[in-house]
């Protein structure tokens, strides 16, 4: 019997392809139940996740192989075999062995380096041994999958080369920015409960969002994520509904979605509905930009009150309030962004900030205290009182520093969907057929990043050294795995040959018996130890060596010279090989 793999991923298929493949659980279930009535596998199992579908048998025939399990991939995919042949991959033996090691250390996914996919091959063979379609060689196969993968992550850098997917989905939402900067005192909505969203709601608390709300059809489930957040996470974490999605939608700063759901879980429709209702969070309180008591500029500003040239304001009848940048950014006020890009465009040695551009209760204080600043003429008999005169370049200096701050905040609030407007918000949809509307882009305020925009983008994503080292381990592993199951495939015919021997000097100890009675118990155990030891010297050279030998590719041809040169039942191997199995079986029934 020979491994074989038949499958798709992001690397053979476009986005659109994989989609429209992706395997519900259900699905996976009768793909392996059919894989194994089919003719040429023995044991079966599927490897399905957001970016990859792939198939893995044991096999008696290789060409029938492939033809049998491409066929269970188009007919319960739902894709046609003959739209579906040219993104399929195949890889028999050795190298299916290394091409899922690969896979295990993360070298084949989209971010190179990510350790979900081990959790995914975990997945992967306890639904086979679930369903007892893991026999001995998926088993040992998948297993060392496993701790090829572990070593490559605790022996290598292979972590630095790259991150899981949600944290790499929410550094695409933060358009280069910090991923921390961006996430901080943001309302984000999970939509789901499983690996892939629990992954994104543990990503999105350690990063620091202020409130984290979590919604699934299994309501139980949601409330148990929520509550070890809360517990663990240091976040205001709460579980609701799927029917409350609509409505926390309309708070929600940021959502990520990955459910197992067929159709889309947030249409454009909706998304534009919850965007038409979207409450402004309550904003964090500004800095207070009033001007020190008994500063130059609270004494411009007393002075103008007192000769009625301003309004006096509320607070301190000597001080001078600067607005709330924070308030104002939030606001959606946009000619105070562009008043702030004005100033820190126009910025030097003195204040550049036209009075005409500052909110009329400041422009009146500056223009009534002749200050004289970005080139506004002094009106005759309003010019600065006596000794404040040397102070103005500390004016221009505060006032310019406020309008730099201004810009500052303007630029970091306003994230751009498409260049037009800031973002309102941020969608990153992770699941596989996608849970969200492709044509949400096109909305005013809505920033959409997906596996397809995700592929795009990881296709320039740097590759760290450490990945030749893994490469090399995943070399190593897979010639050892190779031996270890040469060596093993040969164990039962060699436990054949003992079986036969030991066979043979029972019957000749019987004959002896019959003819030798006068032999006494302690006689007959010597003759007895003696032809053993005879019959075990002779073997063990033979034994050893075919073990040895078979080790070696194109090895399993001396498990056949054995069988013929020894004329050994082939019921018997085969008995000695249902023995190992079941074994095996219970060796690793509860492993994963």
């Amino acid at each position: 019997m020979s491994l074989l793999v038949v499958g798709l991923s992001h690397r053979s298929a476009p986005v659109s392809v994989l989609e429209r493949a992706s395997l519900s659980v259900d699905a996976q279930v009768k793909l392996l139940h059919d894989t194994l009535a089919a003719e040429p596998a023995t044991e079966a199992t599927v490897l399905a996740t957001c970016n990859r579908i792939e198939l893995y048998a044991d096999v008696d025939k290789f060409h029938a192989g492939v033809a049998e399990l491409s066929t269970l991939l188009a007919q319960h995919s739902g894709v046609g075999l003959e739209e579906l042949t040219p993104y399929l991959y195949v890889h028999y033996e050795d190298r299916a062995v290394h091409h899922l090691f690969s896979v295990a250390c993360g070298l084949d996914s989209m971010v190179v380096g990510e350790g979900q996919i081990l959790g995914q091959i975990k997945d992967a063979l306890a639904r086979g041994q679930e369903l007892h379609t893991a026999g001995r060689l998926i088993n040992d196969l998948f297993q060392q999958a496993l701790r090829v993968g572990k070593r490559a992550h605790s022996e290598t850098g292979i972590d630095r080369a790259g991150q899981s997917l949600v944290t790499f989905g929410l550094e695409q939402l933060a358009t280069g920015g910090s991923v921390e900067a961006w996430a901080a005192d943001k309302r984000a909505l999970v939509i789901g409960a499983g690996s892939m969203s629990s992954l994104a709601a543990t990503t999105l608390a350690r990063l620091g969002v202020r409130e984290l709300v979590i919604a699934n059809r299994t309501t139980e489930r949601a409330e148990r994520l929520a509550a070890a957040l809360s517990e663990s996470g240091g976040v205001r974490a709460h579980a609701v509904p799927m029917a409350s999605v609509a409505d926390e939608l309309t708070r929600a700063d940021v959502a990520v979605s990955c459910t197992g759901a067929t159709g889309l879980v947030l249409t454009a429709e909706a998304v534009a509905t919850a965007l038409a209702q979207h409450v402004v969070p309550e904003a964090a309180p500004g800095r207070d930009l009033r001007a020190p008591e008994g500063s130059v500029v609270a004494r411009l500003a007393a002075v103008a009150a007192r000769d009625g040239r301003v309004t006096e304001l509320p607070g301190r009848a000597d001080d001078l309030a600067a607005p709330s940048v924070e308030g104002a950014d939030r606001s959606g006020d946009s000619a105070g962004a562009d008043r702030a890009g004005a100033a820190d465009a126009g910025h030097g040695d003195t204040a550049a900030v036209r009075v005409t551009d500052l909110p009329a209760a400041e422009a009146a204080a500056l223009a009534g205290s002749g200050a004289g600043i970005g080139g506004t003429d002094v009106a005759p008999g309003s010019e600065c009182p006596v000794g404040l005169d040397d102070s103005l370049a500390q004016h221009g200096a505060w006032v310019d520093n406020a309008s730099r701050t201004r810009a500052a905040s303007a630029r970091t609030a306003t994230v751009h969907a498409d260049g037009n407007g800031p973002v309102r918000l941020a969608l990153l949809d992770l699941a596989m057929p996608r849970d969200i509307d492709a044509a949400v882009h096109r909305l005013a305020g809505v920033r959409l990043v997906d596996i397809e925009s995700l592929a795009e983008a990881s296709a320039d994503a740097p590759m760290a050294a450490d990945v030749d080292q893994v490469r090399s381990i995943v070399s190593d592993e897979v010639a050892a795995f190779g031996a270890a199951q040469r060596a093993a495939h040969i164990t039962p015919t060699v436990v054949a040959l003992r079986t036969m021997a030991a066979d043979v000097v029972s019957s000749e100890m019987a004959r002896l018996d019959g003819r030798l009675t006068g032999l006494d118990e302690k006689q007959r155990a010597e003759i007895t130890q003696t032809v053993r030891r005879v019959v075990d010297k002779l073997l063990h050279a033979p034994t050893v060596r075919v073990k040895q030998l078979a080790s070696e590719p194109g090895g399993a041809g001396y498990a056949d010279a054995l069988r013929t040169l020894f004329d050994l039942d082939p019921e018997t191997v085969a008995s000695v090989s249902r023995a190992d199995l079941n074994d095996a079986d219970v060796k690793n029934r509860g492993r994963v």
